[in-house]
């Protein structure tokens, strides 16, 4: 059974930076897609980036700007640079691996199927 272990959460000050880890117990070359999502008391589990097989990446208009993921394939890990931590951005942050019916997730949003145990992100402002 694959396992998916973040790291890297903490707390900071608002303009601070984070940057989450995401290692996986099994190789990430079947996954279509990596990703990253927050969820804050009280509100839905929301995606926040994404890592298309292609290369492709797409962002959640909240951390465009200031959010990049990034994968070092030959360690099975993932990446979330936060810069400019906002007062809205704590949350806890679960790391994914998501799936789609053909390559590249052309059409489709990835089906997101394993998950980490997520990693809590403080902000004070």
């Amino acid at each position: 059974q694959v396992h998916l272990v973040e790291s890297g959460g903490g707390w900071v000050q608002a303009g601070g930076s984070l940057r989450l880890s995401c290692v996986t117990s099994a190789s990430i070359y079947n996954a279509n897609a990596l990703g990253w999502h927050r969820q804050a008391p009280g509100k839905q589990r929301e995606l926040v980036a994404t890592l298309i097989e292609t290369g492709a990446v797409v962002y959640a208009d909240a951390v465009k700007g200031r959010f990049a993921i990034s994968r070092d394939t030959a360690k099975n890990e993932w990446y979330l640079q936060m810069n400019n931590l906002k007062p809205e951005d704590p949350a806890v942050y679960y790391c994914a691996t998501g799936m789609c019916s053909g390559y590249g997730c052309r059409g489709e949003v990835p089906s997101y199927n394993i998950w980490g145990q997520g990693t809590q992100v403080t902000v004070s402002s």
